[in-house]
């Protein structure tokens, strides 16, 4: 990954049982990091991937031993009465084999290996494939939460300013120096933003239900922030290495490259029905069973063989079959390359978002900072007579907009690193380490600190 990581790890703290939002419960802080391990164990998707691929790999072995010797035994052992009119006699005889067959040339068996290989490989990369999907399924249902949180806090925050401010436009009100649409407007923006705060109540629980899906119980702890000590920063390395990168790395590329293998040889494999076969046997064999089970003397028999066989005509099955896995073939190919374009398409879209991620956090600091000033004036001018209350209330808005913004922002970013790292094939458990080192048990972010001390 062509960030740059801070290298520094913040050791874990303790936080209140119950937060000032009364949603979270627990003791306990986790990280992106931790809900990854959990989720790689206990995440339905990628369990039944890595099951496919354990799968496919058994059947890849099954299919290399019809290539291996067979070695088969039999046994039989007879008890017989025989009646010819004039006398009858009871005997018992018993028959044993042994054989043994090798294929010394058969195409259809040895192209039928061929192609479960490249399933075996396919549903290997597809694991991985799973995998890197799964993990940033994950990271945006992280931050969605930390957003979900982030709503509450700010949209508490600004009922609290808001409702500060309706105090005090009453108490001028009461004193003939505010106007009753003062009240009214301030009054109006408390009730929506009461209402606003059950709908951001509800959005905490239903991202943390998200979560919990995923790893398999209840997200119920608070969840690490981003620091606010380093710098965010978009991938060095230029848009084509990237792409050259994810054309010769990403997972599921490869998937589709080997299906082609794979449908490559299954089309080799139905031509194979077209050829002769050449097959090596012996067999040893000790009876004393005669014709029609009749009582013989004891003899060992031992027979080598080779066996030809030449299909000549199947009713044309086996040529309508080939017809069918060339049409596969080709559907595989055009299959690779739909998957080709995606990958070059989300990686230069990701790339480009990444850049374009860093100038918008650095746009969105500057726009709360402004916001903020923007705010402190519009209360004192107020104050002074010189703006309305309408001019406050949309002041405070604005400010608790960009706040909203600027944490939005950073979430995306860092989402959008892990879906670059996914489609060039470098998301790994590395990759999610590196990026959780950029968050903090303890850490309040910039965008509410203000909205957590300050209500002006």
């Amino acid at each position: 990954m062509a960030t740059s990581f801070a290298h520094a790890a913040v050791a874990p703290v303790e936080t209140p049982a119950v937060d000032k939002t009364g949603v979270l419960a627990s003791t306990h802080v986790t990280d992106l990091a931790q809900l990854y391990r959990e989720a790689r164990l206990e995440d339905p998707r990628v369990l039944a991937a890595y099951a496919r691929a354990e799968a496919a790999e058994a059947r890849e072995r099954e299919a290399f031993g019809a290539l291996l010797p067979q070695l088969s035994a039999n046994g039989a052992y007879n008890r017989t009465r025989r009646d010819d009119g004039t006398y009858a006699e009871l005997y018992n005889n018993d028959r044993l084999s042994l054989g043994l067959t090798q294929h010394l040339y058969n195409k259809a068996a040895w192209e039928n290996y061929q192609e479960f290989k490249n399933r075996a490989r396919q549903q290997g990369f597809e694991a991985e494939s799973a995998q890197a999907e799964a993990t940033v399924d994950l990271a945006e249902r992280y931050f969605a939460a930390l957003a979900a949180d982030d709503e509450l806090e700010l949209v508490i925050a600004e009922q609290r300013a808001t409702r500060e401010n309706l105090d005090r436009v009453e108490a001028l009100y009461e004193r003939q120096m505010a106007m009753i649409t003062d009240v009214l407007d301030l009054r109006a923006r408390v009730d929506a933003l009461a209402a606003m705060e059950v709908e951001a109540r509800n959005q905490v629980r239903l991202s943390r239900e998200a979560l919990s899906e995923i790893v398999g119980r209840p997200v119920t702890e608070k969840l690490s922030r981003i620091r606010e000590d380093i710098a965010l920063q978009a991938p060095q390395e230029s848009i084509e290495d990237w792409v050259r990168r994810a054309l010769a790395s990403n997972p599921a590329l490869k998937a589709h490259a080997s299906a082609v293998e794979a449908a490559n040889a299954a089309l080799r494999e139905g031509k194979g029905g077209h050829y002769p076969s050449v097959s090596f046997s012996i067999n040893a064999q000790r009876s004393d069973v005669g014709y029609d089970n009749t009582l013989a003397p004891l003899t060992d028999t031992y027979v080598a063989s080779i066996g030809v066989q030449v299909p000549i005509y199947s009713g044309g099955s086996t040529s309508a079959r080939v017809r069918a896995l060339r049409a596969d073939e080709m559907a595989a190919e055009q299959e690779l390359e739909a998957i080709r374009r995606q990958v070059v398409n989300q990686t230069t879209s990701a790339y480009l978002t990444a850049h374009a991620g860093v100038e918008q956090i650095r746009a969105s600091y500057n726009a709360l900072e402004s916001a903020e000033q923007s705010s402190i004036a519009a209360q004192k001018g107020f104050q002074y007579g010189v703006v309305n209350s309408v001019d406050v209330l949309t002041s405070v808005q604005n400010e608790y907009q960009a706040r909203r913004e600027l944490l939005q922002a950073q979430y995306d970013f860092i989402t959008n690193l892990l879906v670059l790292n996914r489609w060039s094939g470098g998301l790994s458990a590395g990759t999610v380490e590196k990026v959780n080192v950029w968050l903090s048990r303890n850490e309040t972010p910039r965008a509410l600190e203000e909205a957590d001390t300050d209500s002006r």
